[in-house]
């Protein structure tokens, strides 16, 4: 293996320290070109190292009493680890460390991801379009927590009809608990679900059933808890995105900041053969160079795909209604293979729950969610009233297939941006909810479902976190306090995140898939996004599959494609309602069986929150 190197520009001299973190063997390192410090000594499988350093002058430790500063040059309980320049730190974890095995603050260890025996050497992949995508938290999702238990579900997915198994971040963080958007060490794995070689076996166990994986990384900040990366270099450029200061990608020393996002990329899509990264918040990344960060990682996951003959699929998250995402590199876009889309989530949440406040505002009729359905976008250079301006752009639907937008009735930002946490199945009938998976199932887009709302789980999924910092923990608390204050929530109903029953009550109770209404509700999900499989015009992804028509509160969409004809009418009231369809498309493939349609000569009666697929 090479030798032990370090990227801080920030130290005037460092150290590398080896073996028992608590009475460790120290090494000088030599100073390289470009900040970079190298030892004389090789990485050696299994080895516990740190990096200890005197900081330049101007590059001291912040004052402890700065709340700002608690987190990056702070060790857990908000204390000093180095007093300014002159002063040795104390032992730092490696920024790019692949392990920690005692969390975001200990000592990292040496891991050899290259030694891994894979089983599943057939695996060829899977493309996004014509996929369903499963998004789950690790540690909430499997009755361990971990990434053995994850194993054990997926023959559940399986027969649900997923292709493509989503992980919430698996970075390490602070304590045992938390959502994973405030990782620091952006190429090792939280200890407490498995570890580097638990993913890796969990991958390998996905591939082995068909089931592609992607991955939950975050790019835009740096979490709080064991940021030390301050210390090293400027990985940060001053600037708040919302979560933490923006990374450093046009400043100073950035080339070192983006090699080390792009190394993280190729290290998930090779190392740990994960089919694709959903990658979070890109909106924040600040990034005004000429060859965008988000356009060099698909250079990388096309360079990937290549060497391997597997593809590799980039996935967006961005509230921008920006079509350069997803359009072609060849054509001025950044190329990547799709990006959520939380128009149509909004414009079906509002119509079934009848919820207008904070980013709702703009929706909440029929006529809109039919809009967005057709359109991907309801803000395209459009005013938004929650932001006070003009939003958006036009998706060219010319050119730009449908199927590269994933679109969804919740997601885990969706329920742990309520108060509680609630899941629209603690709020809606399992008619409504069924009402909701049929729009998406018969939309031109990629549907993802979030775990448990397949059955209508009893769980929430609020938002929850176990800093080591009680500082960290106080600050987590207001900021919530602040946040859902601003959205009009009372601050009675906020789940306290620091409270391990929070987590508790978030994990799903797998035991409710034998009752009901729990039962007919996965069963009715199953014939559903079954559909997509049959259907040939459920699987057209471009706009001119798709036709809307709107009469008073129900929506008939028809979908076109290859000679097939799909109708799906629905009515988002509570009085039944008669939909008018073509007379010779009047087979009931599927209605939800609490709330059944009846068919007639060109006409469907429907129930309230009532729905039926016509073929």
């Amino acid at each position: 293996m090479d030798n032990y190197r370090v990227w801080a520009p920030y130290a005037a001299e460092v150290e590398l320290l080896t073996g028992d973190p608590s009475a460790p063997e120290h090494h000088p390192m030599t100073g390289r070109d470009g900040g970079w410090f190298e030892a004389d000594r090789k990485m050696a499988v299994g080895e516990r190292y740190a990096f200890r350093m005197r900081a330049t002058d101007g590059h001291g430790a912040p004052d402890a009493d700065d709340e700002e500063a608690a987190g990056p040059n702070s060790d857990a309980d908000g204390s000093d680890i180095g007093t300014g320049a002159g002063d040795w730190t104390i032992p730092l974890p490696d920024p790019r460390s692949r392990r920690q095995p005692d969390g975001p603050h200990g000592f990292s260890q040496v891991v050899d991801l290259a030694a891994r025996d894979w089983r599943a050497t057939d695996w060829t992949g899977r493309i996004l379009p014509g996929g369903l995508i499963y998004e789950m938290h690790v540690g909430t999702y499997a009755d361990s927590g971990d990434f053995a238990g994850v194993a054990k579900r997926l023959d559940h997915l399986v027969d649900l009809g997923v292709t493509h198994v989503e992980i919430m971040p698996v970075q390490p963080f602070g304590g045992d608990r938390n959502w994973g958007y405030d990782g620091v060490s952006w190429h090792a794995v939280h200890e407490g679900y498995g570890g580097p070689e638990g993913l890796q076996e969990l991958v390998d166990a996905c591939h082995e059933r068909g089931l592609a994986v992607i991955l939950d990384v975050v790019f835009n900040h740096f979490g709080p808890d064991g940021n030390y990366v301050g210390f090293f270099g400027p990985y940060t450029s001053g600037g708040d995105t919302g979560w933490g200061e923006v990374v450093n990608l046009i400043g100073h020393d950035s080339d070192e900041v983006r090699a080390y996002i792009l190394d993280a990329v190729r290290m998930w899509l090779a190392d740990y053969r994960i089919d694709g990264l959903r990658l979070d918040a890109v909106h924040a990344l600040h990034d005004e160079g000429a060859f965008h960060i988000l356009e060099q990682m698909q250079v990388v996951a096309d360079t990937v795909a290549a060497q391997t003959g597997v593809p590799r699929t980039l996935i967006a998250e961005s509230d921008q209604n920006d079509p350069k995402l997803v359009k072609p590199r060849a054509a001025g876009g950044f190329g990547l293979a799709a990006q959520w889309l939380d128009d149509v989530h909004h414009a079906l949440h509002t119509v079934v729950s009848g919820e207008d406040h904070a980013y709702y505002a703009d929706f909440g009729t029929v006529e809109t969610l039919a809009e967005t359905l057709r359109n991907a976008f309801h803000h395209a250079g459009t005013m938004s009233t929650f932001r006070g301006r003009v939003h958006g752009r036009p998706l060219d639907l010319s050119v730009q297939p449908l199927s590269a937008f994933v679109t969804y009735t919740t997601t885990h930002d969706q329920t742990g941006n309520r108060a509680a946490g609630d899941r629209p199945s603690m709020n809606l009938a399992p008619a409504q909810q069924a009402l909701k998976a049929a729009v998406i199932a018969c939309s031109p887009f990629t549907p993802m479902l979030f775990q448990g709302e397949e059955w209508g789980a009893s769980t929430p999924f609020a938002f929850f976190c176990s800093h080591e910092s009680d500082l960290l923990l106080r600050l987590t608390r207001e900021g919530r306090v602040r946040e859902f204050a601003r959205a009009g929530w009372d601050p009675e109903e906020i789940a306290d995140p620091a409270d391990p029953k929070t987590f508790e009550r978030s994990k799903l109770k797998w035991d409710e898939l034998g009752d009901e209404p729990h039962a007919t509700l996965l069963d009715t999900y199953r014939a559903l996004f079954g559909l997509r499989r049959t259907r040939p015009a459920l699987r057209a992804p471009w706009a001119g599959s798709v036709e809307t028509k709107v009469e008073g509160r129900t929506l008939l969409l028809t979908r076109r494609a290859d000679g097939d004809v799909v109708h799906l009418a629905a009515n988002f009231s509570d009085e039944p309602a008669e939909v008018a369809v073509e007379a010779r498309h009047s087979d009931l493939v599927h209605t939800h069986v609490d709330a059944p349609a009846a068919v007639g000569k060109g006409v469907v009666t429907l129930p309230a929150w009532g729905y039926a697929v016509l073929a």
